[in-house]
């Protein structure tokens, strides 16, 4: 964090765009690099912010739409709006409060916050810092040794986190070229989960040092112990790329998938989470019956949650922008970005016709130019 930038009067930011941009102003190098790095070409990224451009509306009109409800359920907890803060790691390279700014604003506007592994908080302060009834997620990465993940989720079970998000999509780090060019790792850059498993010296960037030590071996069978331990948290698959797999992950039990390809930093060329869920809808739309499916990658408009929702989607992520958001202007920065984001989606309902959420509905798109990028059935 750049305390010698200048920063605009908050007031001034009247989209999601204009926060990032002061946040990447505020940021030093380091973690300019690691919040923004995406693996290889990043062509999963670039694609993860066109996939929206691909789906045009079909508003339907002269409806009374002036009572607008974007109350919703995730996984039965209640949320105000149909959007999440998606995990991300190490807020404190963007802000001293770090991801204690994330759940305060969360608690203030009543949405879910998945918490990070990763976090550079620990655990204890970040759900210290919420608002009684607030609903936090945790998010997994496996250890090699699993005793440790088991005693992991007690201790988040313990603390009150209603739901586990495992994350699936990382066997082994993306290729970062960007983060791996920093090279330098120090062990203060790395959060409580990561420096008990490793030291980050030999690490090739803050990616790799961060996810180096998960297990590989992870198999659809291993859903079993996790779900036991984790039980009677509810367990969400995330990283979920392709219909098969969303079939498998509800086959194994899971209460939840994320189609995810985690922001465009693991396997370049993987699909957007707008590919995969009409993949779901064309190849698999009994999935939406059995599980709830969450989804993020390149959101930034309350148009582009409003496209996923009508395609199926229960809810929508956002990593990156409320990460910049706490870089520029720390808790107030990321409640003003649920504010824009919240005033985007309620404006986009009433031009659809939608009244709440349950209206938002296949009809109301036009997904012709998606569909010609989703893969046939083989």
């Amino acid at each position: 964090m750049d305390d010698q930038v200048e920063v605009p009067p908050l007031s001034t930011c009247i989209n999601i765009f204009d926060i990032e941009r002061v946040g990447k102003s505020r940021l030093n190098s380091k973690a300019l690099v690691y919040y923004t790095s995406t693996s290889e070409d990043s062509n999963s990224y670039n694609l993860n912010r066109s996939a929206a451009d691909l789906v045009r509306f079909r508003p339907r009109l002269l409806r009374n739409v002036s009572q607008i409800t974007t109350k919703t359920s995730i996984l039965g907890h209640s949320s105000t709006l149909p959007f999440f803060i998606s995990p991300a790691a190490l807020a404190k390279l963007g802000h001293p409060s770090g991801e204690i700014c994330l759940a305060e604003a969360a608690g203030r506007h009543g949405i879910v916050y998945i918490v990070s592994t990763n976090s550079s908080c620990t655990y204890e302060e970040i759900a210290g810092s919420t608002v009684p009834g607030q609903t936090l997620f945790f998010q997994l990465y496996v250890n090699k040794d699993h005793e440790k993940t088991k005693s992991l989720i007690q201790r988040v079970k313990k603390l009150g986190f209603q739901a586990l998000v495992l994350t699936i999509d990382a066997p082994a780090p993306g290729k970062r070229e960007a983060d791996e060019r920093q090279k330098s790792v120090l062990a203060s850059d790395l959060p409580e989960a990561t420096s008990a498993a490793t030291t980050g010296a030999d690490a090739k960037g803050l990616g790799d040092a961060l996810l180096g030590w998960t297990d590989s071996s992870l198999t659809w069978q291993d859903l079993k112990w996790i779900k036991a331990a984790a039980s009677p948290m509810k367990v969400v698959l995330k990283g979920i790329q392709t219909y098969e797999d969303a079939v498998l992950a509800a086959t194994h039990g899971a209460d939840g998938i994320f189609l995810s390809n985690h922001g465009g930093r693991q396997l370049d060329h993987a699909p957007s989470s707008l590919h995969t869920l009409y993949e779901l809808r064309k190849h698999a739309p009994g999935i939406f019956e059995k599980v709830e499916v969450l989804v993020d990658g390149g959101y930034r408009r309350g148009t582009d949650v409003l496209k996923a929702l009508c395609l199926g989607a229960t809810a929508v992520g956002l990593g990156r922008p409320f990460m910049y958001a706490l870089s520029a202007y720390g808790t107030e920065g990321v409640s003003k970005a649920i504010e824009l984001l919240q005033d985007e989606v309620i404006t986009g309902m009433k031009l659809l016709g939608a009244r709440n959420v349950r209206e938002l509905v296949p009809e109301m798109v036009n997904a012709s130019l998606l569909a010609k990028e989703v893969q046939a059935r083989l």
